[in-house]
């Protein structure tokens, strides 16, 4: 199987020039058999789709923050993150926020949640009908609260932004809370109409975190979040055979980042065997920091050591379809 890979909405987004070699380069990366599409053929919805939101971290260098929307049979539904940045994003893509009803938060860093108040206002603002939310993400520990807490902090009696619920349509937020410890099993926390996903507890300093598997129609999307590689026997069960794994490349081998780093993130090295050792069918990097951005090549050299399969770095706006050739959309 393979996917479909394209950046922002060919319909109304322009690239400068800067990005032209970047898009080059993905499409050659991506599959040496990969094409250029038009026309209805090109758009035809897919079980499965992916759009990058956000493809960078905490720095401020030209990128949205990390954040995700995956679409279902063409609609969007799940928002995965929700990064400083993805509010843009979603009217510059014309995402229709409609139907996104579930929210899955791989961890409660700024560059991870920071817009989530500004996008369940806007999807409130735009419905007609009541909304109800499901809120996953990991427990709390140290100076992290638990989901269920920072869900209520912004959104309940006395949050922060308790008037939100009265701003738009009737709305309901159900926050669950997911383990962090790394000895506990994967499990299913979405099961409907097809619709399957799944979490597992991985390793990200002292910010408990999590990644999700989402499964639909055969079609599957992995999210490693961010994690550093003590957490990849984790992530690698979870994301066996997954038809795309988006995993976050914020350090270079060592010695080459600062060591902390080390222990919030997973070198390239690790991520080429990790993905090698899942099988997985395509990779995505993205969570793109400056020192990653400087050296595309080594990074890749790096990954290709172990991995074989197709390997690509996000852009905001980049989106995979799951199922026919890859194409590229300037």
């Amino acid at each position: 199987m393979a996917l479909r890979f394209r950046h922002g909405n060919p319909a109304s987004v322009k690239f400068p020039l800067r990005f032209s070699g970047l898009l080059f380069c993905a499409l050659l990366i991506f599959s040496t058999n990969a094409v250029a599409q038009s026309g209805p053929k090109a758009h035809k919805p897919s079980a499965l789709e992916l759009v990058v939101l956000g493809s960078g971290g905490p720095r401020s260098f030209g990128r949205a923050s990390t954040s995700y929307v995956v679409l279902v049979d063409g609609t969007p539904r799940i928002l995965v993150d929700a990064g400083s940045g993805a509010f843009l994003q979603v009217g510059k893509l014309d995402i229709d926020l409609t139907k996104l009803d579930i929210i899955l938060l791989t961890h409660l860093h700024i560059d991870h949640s920071a817009d989530l108040p500004a996008l369940f206002n806007a999807r409130a603002l735009t419905s007609r009908d009541p909304i109800h939310f499901l809120v996953f993400g990991p427990e709390g520990a140290g100076l992290f609260p638990s989901t269920s807490k920072f869900v209520h902090l912004l959104f309940d009696s006395g949050g922060a932004y308790e008037y939100q619920k009265t701003f738009g349509a009737d709305e309901t937020i159900d926050a669950k809370d997911l383990s962090t410890r790394l000895d506990s099993p994967e499990q299913e926390i979405v099961s409907a109409n097809g619709l399957s996903v799944k979490d597992i507890a991985t390793h990200h300093g002292d910010c408990p975190s999590v990644a999700y598997r989402i499964d639909y129609k055969d079609k599957s999307i992995t999210f490693s979040g961010d994690m550093d590689a003590s957490a990849l026997p984790n992530l690698e069960r979870l994301a066996k055979g997954s038809d795309l794994l988006v995993f976050h490349a914020a350090v270079l081998d060592p010695p080459n980042s600062p060591k902390i780093l080390y222990t919030l993130h997973t070198p390239p090295q690790k991520i080429g065997e990790a993905a090698q050792s899942a099988g997985v069918k395509h990779l995505l990097l993205s969570h793109i920091a400056p020192d990653i951005e400087e050296s595309r090549a080594a990074v890749l050299r790096s990954i290709r050591a172990s991995y074989h399969g197709p390997v690509a770095f996000a852009l905001d706006g980049t989106r995979i379809r799951a199922g026919g050739l890859p194409f590229v959309d300037f």
